[in-house]
């Protein structure tokens, strides 16, 4: 993040560009004469209805409203970022950025180099929506840039429309300022933190979207259980199953939250597997960490660990087991006014409880426990149980740690529940029986007003659900 001015807050260094020729000069050709004679003419009228009000405006609305109470007097402005290249002139998918998306509701229609400004007016803020609407056929930029030209990338909106749309001032981009050089550089780092903390609380629609995001991504699981049989049969069946799931993402929903860990075998003991080019062999477990980003941008993030063929191991199901009961633990304390570390520890004490009986443990689980002197157990499961959930797969990242971490519970709070246990293939502190197992469970849970709901239930948990889940939907395999 970068300072503007005096009276101005941005959240990136980035100024947008104009135009973006700049950027796109290797993509433009010459034309002859005739070409350029004719292009201009003989396209029908436009469409010019404005489209009624989307759902999530008046939400926005709300949010920039707590926004500006924070900053009185202050300009705020929040890019939504602009494209990046992948290689050469091929560029990445455009995804605005989240505080952008969040507080204006331009979610994957949004249009990259947008600019939501809010300018001290009375005893609040005037907000304005700065974009590159739809050029003029008449121009070169119609059909002479790759990047931003109609003739490319297919029809950007109107201004009106956009007005409309998000029920927000719109302007034209080429009109935005980031301010002059008199005026006094503001902090930046303090509208970074409350732009994440604002979305700590979930408003209505956000519980909505995470509901649906939620119901998209337990229909990817089942297309990945039924197609578990072409996964083994393919030399890479891992990127079978992140494709399967990649299909269900692009056509129910806008995309993944996420690059899908699809972790056969012993990959599933790597926190972070996203290559999926392994095979997926009957007798082991198989990983699946995946999330169905919807069109509003906002994400599920589930995991499930599914034995390949259909029935669990002994040690494979004790392991499995266990990572349910710590998650459970977790789920039974989750309620409001509990803090959101607590959640983790209560399923710490399972984990550090079972690897001890298991004699993996060079002390005690309450040693392992030891706040200063322990973690032994950690060895097994390095990452936390617990984070925020929403408009980014890890929400409200840049919260203060007392308002995230050492925070309080409250109702509207959406986050997941994620323990598990990894036994990498060569860590010679366990039997050789569990080397190369690897098992998460994460759910995505909403905080009531005296518990959770864990909005994946509908997914199955326990080792006798999975088992008889993929019974029922890939009986063959």
């Amino acid at each position: 993040m970068s300072t503007g001015d005096s009276d101005t807050i941005a959240t990136t260094e980035a100024t947008p560009a104009e135009t973006g020729a700049d950027t796109t000069t290797n993509r433009r050709q010459p034309f002859p004469q005739g070409f350029l004679d004719s292009i201009s003419t003989g396209w029908a009228e436009r469409p010019d209805t404005a489209p009624p009000r989307r759902a999530q405006a008046p939400f926005a609305a709300a949010r920039r409203a707590k926004l500006s109470s924070l900053f009185p007097g202050r300009r705020l402005v929040i890019p939504a970022g602009s494209l990046k290249q992948r290689s050469n002139d091929t560029d990445y998918p455009f995804r605005a950025h989240s505080a952008f998306a969040h507080l204006t509701g331009w979610a994957s229609d949004s249009e990259p180099d947008s600019v939501l400004v809010l300018d001290p007016d009375g005893d609040g803020h005037r907000a304005t929506l700065y974009f590159r609407e739809r050029a003029d056929r008449t121009t070169p930029e119609f059909y002479a840039d790759a990047s931003i030209g109609e003739f490319w990338i297919g029809p950007r909106p109107a201004r009106h429309g956009v007005a409309a749309d998000l029920d927000i001032d719109a302007a034209p981009l080429a009109d935005f300022s980031a301010g002059d050089e008199d005026m006094v550089v503001g902090e930046d780092d303090d509208l970074t933190r409350a732009v994440s903390e604002l979305r700590l609380v979930k408003d209505e629609y956000e519980i909505a979207q995470m509901r649906l995001a939620v119901d998209v991504t337990a229909r990817g699981f089942d297309d990945i259980v039924q197609n578990l049989d072409r996964a083994v049969a393919h030399h890479r069946g891992e990127r079978i199953v992140e494709g399967v799931f990649h299909l269900r993402a692009r056509s129910d929903g806008h995309a993944e939250g996420y690059d899908t860990i699809a972790a056969s075998g012993a990959h599933a003991c790597y926190l972070h597997w996203t290559r999926n080019d392994g095979a997926v062999t009957p007798g082991d477990l198989i990983l699946v960490d995946a999330g169905v980003e919807v069109d509003s941008l906002y994400t599920a993030d589930i995991t499930r660990t599914l034995p390949v063929s259909g029935t669990f191991t002994e040690t494979q199901r004790r392991v499995y087991e266990t990572v349910r009961e710590a998650a459970d633990a977790a789920f039974a304390l989750a309620r409001p006014g509990i803090r959101f570390r607590d959640v983790h520890a209560a399923a710490m004490e399972v984990i550090a409880a079972r690897v001890a009986e298991w004699g993996l443990l060079p002390v005690t689980a309450e040693e392992a426990l030891d706040a200063d002197r322990g973690g032994h157990h950690r060895r097994y499961m390095v990452h936390g149980t617990s984070h925020h959930l929403g408009i980014d797969v890890h929400d409200c990242a840049q919260a203060r740690r007392e308002m995230y971490y050492d925070g309080v519970l409250e109702p509207g709070m959406v986050f997941t529940i994620e323990p598990g246990l990894y036994f990498q293939i060569d860590d010679m502190t366990v039997p050789e029986e569990y080397r190369g197992i690897g098992v998460r469970i994460e759910d995505d849970v909403l905080v009531t007003e005296d518990g959770v709901e864990n909005l994946s239930a509908a997914i199955p948990r326990t080792a006798d659900e999975v088992e008889a889940w993929i019974a029922r939907l890939n009986p063959a395999g």
